[in-house]
């Protein structure tokens, strides 16, 4: 079953296929011919251009027969030549099914028979219609090549041997450019027909594409975000099932952050669930993190009861670009997440370095460690999808363990 995008040219003028040649119909929707299994059938257009042809082979065998009239033909020749026109006229009604080979029937019949030269010249123009070049070539060399010879066996009367010559070659070249002209037309409408269709097909792949690296970026997105706020979730709820006998403060305030840390996780995915539904940009709703937003980034983490130092070095905070920051910002965010979840109750240092021309660089560093860590769940997901944020803002990422045991996310970002 064809679906709308194979769908052939001609179904978007259903109405109006009667204009166009069967050849060219046929071409624009060729599954149509190989289902029937039969040759195209003849359009309005090729009912009319046949007749019209007919016509016109007759009316060239008329105005011939003068000419044979004054000639020293017997009768019995000249009704024989007009026999044999007449066969040549019919014949033009079959120039769509074999043009080459009637093309080649008139070179023989247009030398016995002077009123078959009208059919003749039909059968040359439907060859360079309907065929390559090199037929065409062929044929109407042959009859350049013969023309001298046809003249100097059957003078025309009243007309000079070479102006007679010269005359049948422009008309020779005539009809065989006029054909090779109409066919030239047909296949520059292919040729539209096609680019149009390899364009909507490059259209719908760039499309497809650019959703598939929306979701992308919004999956990184939703992993940044909420794998944050769900690790705080899982600190403070281990807290409350390892130390039931706490101090009601510390209990209250747990709870409060793991209040607070759902609140703002199920405003993440609210934000994120409608992006998807509307279409919309990634900076829809409400304003990206950028470098400004790092302090209360530590802020939430010291809460948690990380130890965190920041070493915030940069020249020109302000001026740095919302791309690069909240890129960095990411970084930051990720390498906190990781440190609580593998290395927890270590001291994570987070440096922030650089200016305008020199690029700006972040590290996220955590020592080994003490005792047993818990397994905890992961694809590393995070760090990948990290290493491609710091790709497409041209920068790169480094992340590994550190000679002491500890481990350390390092990315340099430039900053024009």
């Amino acid at each position: 079953m064809r679906t709308d995008e194979q769908a052939p040219a001609t179904a978007v003028f259903p109405s109006r296929r009667w204009l166009l040649p069967s050849a060219l119909v046929a071409a624009l929707d060729p599954e149509s011919q190989r289902e029937g299994g039969r040759r195209p059938r003849r359009t309005v257009r090729d009912w009319g251009v046949d007749f019209t042809c007919f016509l016109i082979a007759v009316f060239i065998g008329l105005l011939s027969i003068d000419s044979m009239e004054s000639s020293d033909l017997s009768p019995g020749l000249q009704v024989a030549d007009q026999l044999i026109g007449a066969l040549a006229c019919g014949a033009v009604w079959l120039r769509r099914r074999r043009p080459l080979g009637l093309a080649v029937a008139m070179i023989p019949v247009s030398y016995v028979s002077v009123t078959a030269g009208g059919a003749s010249l039909i059968a040359l123009f439907t060859l360079a219609v309907h065929r390559p070049f090199r037929y065409v070539a062929w044929v109407a060399g042959v009859d350049f090549v013969s023309q001298p010879l046809y003249y100097w066996l059957r003078p025309e009367p009243g007309l000079p041997y070479i102006a007679a010559v010269l005359f049948t070659w422009v008309l020779i070249a005539a009809v065989a450019g006029w054909g090779m002209l109409a066919r030239s037309k047909r296949q520059l409408l292919l040729s539209l027909r096609d680019q149009a269709r390899r364009a909507e097909t490059e259209a719908r792949l760039r499309a497809e594409q650019a959703q598939r690296l929306a979701r992308e970026a919004i999956a990184r997105e939703m992993h940044d975000v909420l794998a944050h706020r769900l690790t705080l979730l899982s600190v403070h709820a281990g807290a409350l099932e390892f130390r039931p006998d706490a101090p009601r403060e510390e209990i209250a305030r747990a709870a409060g952050v793991i209040r607070e840390s759902a609140h703002e996780a199920l405003q993440d995915l609210r934000e994120i669930i409608g992006v998807l539904r509307a279409g919309e940009a990634d900076d829809a709703g409400r304003p990206q993190p950028t470098l400004a937003a790092l302090d209360t980034l530590v802020a939430e983490s010291r809460e948690a009861g990380m130890k965190v130092v920041l070493e915030h070095r940069v020249s020109d905070p302000a001026a740095v670009p919302a791309s690069i920051g909240r890129t960095a910002y990411r970084i930051a965010q990720e390498g906190l997440t990781n440190a609580r979840k593998h290395a927890p109750g270590t001291e994570v240092t987070v440096h922030v370095s650089g200016g305008p021309g020199e690029g700006l660089t972040v590290a996220v560093r955590n020592p080994r460690p003490e005792g047993e860590v818990p397994h905890v769940p992961g694809a590393g997901q995070g760090l990948i999808g990290l290493t491609e944020r710091a790709t497409l803002t041209g920068g790169t990422l480094e992340h590994g363990p550190t000679p002491d045991g500890g481990f350390e996310v390092r990315a340099h970002l430039p900053w024009a």
